[in-house]
């Protein structure tokens, strides 16, 4: 497992733009960026029950509004039915804290960690325990940006993940990464397999899809406006 530097910048703009230019409202300023540690995360998540990963040692709050939450929750049923028929590793949800290097903690919105990943094949105790999931999901929200979710995309593949997708709601599409540069992008009329991290697991994305209310028609750029 790697490990990483934690580089503070000299402003606050060289900040967020490391992080991916994300919103400066979803970084937390104490502790001071770069000097953060898990521990801040889990006292954070006890004390007032939000999520916060940690990047650089620096707090990240995690976003995820109710309809990705909502088409998440959907994902994990098809994963969890699989796996009880298929009992080869645990899946967590979006409140699943990791360290995928020590010292450094994401939270994607689903994840799978197969047995042979697990501390004596069982689920860890630890409530951020130092752990890479063979899958990591990622349903994009809003408030995503197309860095951030790059960065992410490179640390998950450097701390060993295997697979990842990236779920977008809007579009209706789900992009399978293999390696950071290595991606098929499946539509709604396709079929979302497990590949070699789960063997067998096969889900329509009409299904996936089906109960997301499509976006409005868009004419010259705009959103087609009710009468």
């Amino acid at each position: 497992m790697l490990k990483t530097r934690h580089q503070i910048p000299d402003t606050f703009d060289q900040l967020l733009a490391n992080l991916g230019d994300i919103d400066p409202r979803r970084v937390r300023l104490n502790p001071p960026p770069g000097r953060a540690k898990v521990m801040d995360v889990v006292r954070l998540h006890d004390r007032y029950g939000r999520l916060y990963e940690l990047v650089d040692g620096t707090l990240v709050e995690k976003v995820m509004d109710f309809p990705e939450s909502n088409l998440a929750l959907e994902l994990a049923y098809y994963l969890r039915h699989f796996l009880a028929s298929h009992p080869v590793g645990e899946l967590v949800g979006a409140d699943g804290m990791m360290q995928i290097f020590p010292k450094f903690v994401r939270i994607p919105d689903v994840a799978f960690i197969s047995h042979q990943r697990l501390p004596g094949g069982k689920p860890p105790t630890d409530q951020v325990p130092l752990v890479v999931p063979d899958l990591a999901v990622e349903v994009i929200s809003p408030a995503n940006t197309k860095r951030e979710m790059e960065r992410k995309l490179n640390e998950y593949f450097r701390a060993g993940v295997r697979v990842v997708w990236f779920v977008y709601r809007s579009e209706r599409t789900v992009w399978v990464y293999t390696s950071p540069d290595a991606v098929v992008t499946l539509g709604e009329s396709e079929t979302l397999d497990g590949g070699d991290v789960l063997p067998g697991f096969r889900l329509s994305l009409a299904k996936l899809f089906e109960r997301v209310p499509r976006e409005p028609a868009k004419k010259n750029g705009k959103k087609k406006q009710r009468k």
